[in-house]
């Protein structure tokens, strides 16, 4: 076994007991192992955050949704109508107005959520999480003949930078819905987890709106 020196110095006094105290260099010799039977030193770990399995399915199932999506309206061929209501001058005019309602909904979805968290000043009643909920619950029931007017009738647009744009916003917003919808019930989520993907539906939805019913309005007006 090799060994290693360690030197230091030590105070020792002198031979006469009136005289001054004399430093002399002091040699250790340390072993380059420890001794048999000394018990091994353990450092601290850190542990390294895995993502949450539990977003997993729900991850997989909103890309898969989006991805369905792409790919149907894109080997869709267009039949340039799908849904058309009453009163309005024609199917556009009612994918921006019900576009428009969502969009309404989809704020006070937000709102209500800041209230619940308590993220308003203070302002958080009782009834904002109903409020929360069904806000959400219509303004997804709006969302749905807009998609289907859309995928069946106008298909996967790339025209432009707006039209490209609107379709991979509005695939986009379904998946993260998909997303949200399969995250709420999992237990023990990490707190972050339902205010990025709620956040991300919100933005996507807006984005949909901004490259579609106000595009709408402002270049055939504000009508029906």
């Amino acid at each position: 076994m090799t060994a290693r020196r360690r030197f230091g110095t030590d105070t020792r006094p002198d031979a006469d007991a009136d005289g001054p105290e004399l430093t002399v260099p002091v040699v250790t010799v340390l072993p380059d192992r420890p001794p048999a039977g000394t018990p091994p030193v353990e450092f601290p770990r850190f542990a390294v955050a895995a993502p949450p399995a539990s977003l997993v399915v729900p991850l997989l199932a909103g890309a898969a949704v989006a991805v369905a999506m792409g790919v149907y309206g894109r080997l869709h061929t267009p039949t340039g109508i799908a849904v058309n209501l009453a009163g309005f001058s024609g199917p556009l005019a009612v994918k921006a107005w019900l576009g428009s309602g969502a969009a309404v909904l989809a704020t006070v979805q937000l709102l209500s959520a800041l209230a619940m968290w308590g993220r308003l000043g203070g302002f958080s009643p009782s009834w904002a999480g109903t409020v929360h909920r069904w806000s959400g619950r219509v303004a997804f029931l709006l969302t749905v003949p807009v998609a289907v007017h859309c995928l069946y009738a106008l298909g996967f647009a790339d025209h432009d930078p707006r039209t490209l744009a609107h379709s991979l916003l509005g695939c986009l917003f379904f998946g993260a819905f998909t997303t949200k919808m399969l995250a709420l019930p999992r237990p023990g989520l990490a707190g972050w987890v339902l205010p990025v993907v709620g956040g991300l539906v919100f933005t996507t939805l807006t984005g949909i709106w901004l490259t579609s019913s106000l595009w709408y309005f402002t270049t055939f007006g504000v009508g029906t």
